[in-house]
């Protein structure tokens, strides 16, 4: 039997802006400098398969690992942060302040669908890989793993390695990255 491939889900490094001020902030100094130190510590994993989100924090989290390697990240929509119902920034704060002390059953449909799609894209990865994501994304996964509806399930700190195997279809938790509470919004 072949062993369950191994999915590193690595929370983006501190951003420049939170979710209520900037749509796509990119990482600052201190976030560049725990992306670059977690590539060192997970650099005796050897290649993985490389995967990042779309937004700009979780694609400069990526950066130190596509040099380490040698390769380019696959840019993967599904596992970008979760959608938010407005643009506006003020909105988009008390939205995601509001939701996550809550369940994904009490969302609308969309938001169920949303992270449905994110783990049917766990689940069909057959290679070990290293994704570069989102505190929501994160805890999506854990709980679909754990059968647990809560939108928080633990708080995963910046450039944290959460760890999951798929097998079978669905996922299992191996281990929960370093946990640091977030300030939302």
């Amino acid at each position: 039997m072949t062993p369950a491939p191994k999915l590193y889900l690595i929370r983006h490094g501190q951003p420049q802006a939170g979710f209520g001020e900037d749509p796509d902030p990119g990482l600052d100094e201190r976030g560049h400098r725990q992306a670059a130190e977690l590539a060192k510590r997970l650099e005796p994993l050897g290649r993985l398969s490389l995967i990042t989100s779309p937004l700009r924090r979780a694609r400069d989290t990526a950066v130190p690992f596509e040099q380490m390697w040698k390769c380019e990240a696959r840019v993967e929509p599904a596992v970008a942060e979760i959608p938010s119902p407005s643009q506006e920034l003020a909105e988009r704060a008390a939205w995601i302040r509001r939701v996550l002390g809550g369940r994904w059953s009490e969302l609308p449909q969309a938001y169920q669908d949303w992270k449905a799609q994110l783990v049917a894209f766990l689940c069909g990865l057959r290679t070990p890989s290293l994704i570069t994501t989102h505190f929501v994304a994160i805890n999506a996964a854990v709980g679909a793993a754990r059968s647990d509806d809560r939108m928080v399930c633990f708080e995963p700190d910046h450039c944290s390695c959460t760890v999951l195997e798929q097998r079978d279809g669905s996922l299992r938790v191996v281990s929960l990255g370093r946990e640091r509470p977030t300030r939302v919004g």
